[in-house]
């Protein structure tokens, strides 16, 4: 009997898998199960070109049915995984009989939180297809806009808002957007961005509750304001989708817990990519530390590391992350390479006044670790090049001009 890969979601990571196998030589039989009746598509869009109807849903597949007919890889859609059951290698699906396979690869992806606000009309979260659809529909409509929250998807709509013109209200409890990803010296930078734009920031302000109905509601914040809303947006962060995990014996802790090789730590013929993914890196192995990201380019390096892994057990490989993270907001490109947060060293290349600008980060020993890079393509692929080997600091930025400021 041929091999079977089973891949549960039809995310980057799912896909890419997919396709990943079939380049690396494997010849068996590729099932890819998404819970969503729709053929896989990308999710960076959804909080803005789709909104600003630039794109239509056809645009941002990633892989059509010709496509996926041309890899032999049989798609079976509408069809959320129920349970698993490793002992008898079966994947329990929804309304149907259970899949066998050799191999299982979870892409399931994450879910958005909505905190203490359950999803009612007017409430939207931007996670899938629909959530952008549903959400389109009411910002043609009109009336002011609360975003909640102003990490990367937050600020991602509420660009898009005021681009179609709608008052705008970003909201989040940390005084500068994107914080994760950001000091608050870089996060200031894209404050001020959002405050030209025409949106009113209430950051440093969290919120202490929400009212009314859609079209009609009422923000109360925590500093005894309030804000009248036509539509809520809430963009508070995501939890990977494993709920459906319960109950297996697999170990999941914020993530399917994977040995540096993204197997399973249970059980060697179960992997794991992108958002769902949680794994030891291989100098934290020896102390059981492990990490996830919820990074497209960290989703996509780990299909192809899988892909390998499956096809090729005699030689695995350790997974290694790149760090790259990027969002699009009004003209400006952001990207994100490396650590950027909690460095002794930084350095200004660039002004922010001018739109291209560069943060570069340095560890004690002076080593180049990361970089916040603004509107400026060849810095970005200087900071790229430089994460492949250790080097310092002042080495990679001397071909970057202007002159580098030292930060205070």
């Amino acid at each position: 009997m041929n091999a079977r890969v089973v891949i549960v979601g039809g995310s980057v990571g799912g896909v890419r898998t997919a396709q990943a196998l079939r380049t690396e030589g494997y010849a068996g039989h590729i099932v890819l199960v998404e819970a969503e009746d729709e053929l896989p598509y990308d999710k960076p869009p959804l909080s803005k070109s789709l909104l600003l109807g630039k794109q239509e849903a056809d645009d941002i597949r990633l892989l059509t049915q010709e496509q996926a007919d041309a890899l032999d890889v049989e798609l079976v859609l509408g069809a959320p995984a129920s349970g698993l059951d490793p002992a008898g290698k079966l994947l329990h699906v929804e309304g149907r009989d259970p899949l066998a396979y050799d191999d299982l690869v979870i892409a399931t992806g994450a879910i958005a939180k909505t905190g203490p606000w359950p999803l009612r009309p007017g409430l939207h979260v931007v996670r899938t297809l629909d959530d952008a659809r549903a959400l389109k529909d009411e910002l043609a409509a009109g009336g002011t806009v609360v975003v909640i929250g102003a990490g990367f998807v937050g600020a991602e709509v509420a660009a898009t808002a005021r681009a179609l013109g709608l008052e705008t209200v970003l909201v989040d409890p940390l005084p500068t957007p994107m914080s994760r990803a950001f000091e608050p010296q870089v996060g200031e930078v894209f404050l001020d961005l959002h405050r030209e734009r025409g949106v009113d920031c209430r950051c440093g302000i969290g919120v202490a509750g929400i009212t009314g109905d859609k079209g009609d509601f009422t923000v109360a914040l925590s500093d005894s304001t309030s804000i009248a809303a036509a539509t809520i947006v809430i963009g508070i962060g995501a939890a990977p989708a494993t709920g459906w995990l319960e109950h297996t014996g697999l170990t999941v802790r914020d993530g399917v817990v994977l040995t540096e090789t993204l197997q399973s730590v249970d059980d060697p013929n179960i992997w794991a990519v992108g958002d769902v993914a949680r794994w030891q890196t291989t100098t934290d192995a020896e102390t059981g530390e492990d990490i996830r990201v919820e990074h497209w380019t960290n989703a996509v390096d780990q299909a192809a590391c899988v892909a390998h892994n499956i096809v090729h057990r005699e030689d695995p490989r350790s997974y290694e992350l790149a760090e790259y993270v990027w969002t699009d907001q009004y003209d400006w490109k952001i990207q994100v390479v490396g650590h950027t947060t909690g460095s002794p060293r930084k350095v200004l290349l660039g002004d922010p006044a001018d739109r291209r600008f560069a943060w570069a980060y340095a560890d004690a020993d002076g080593t180049f670790i990361g970089a916040a890079v603004a509107n400026w393509p060849k810095a970005l692929v200087t900071f790229r090049r430089a994460m492949k080997s250790p080097s310092p600091l002042d080495t990679v930025i001397a071909p970057l001009q202007p002159v580098p400021q030292e930060a205070s």
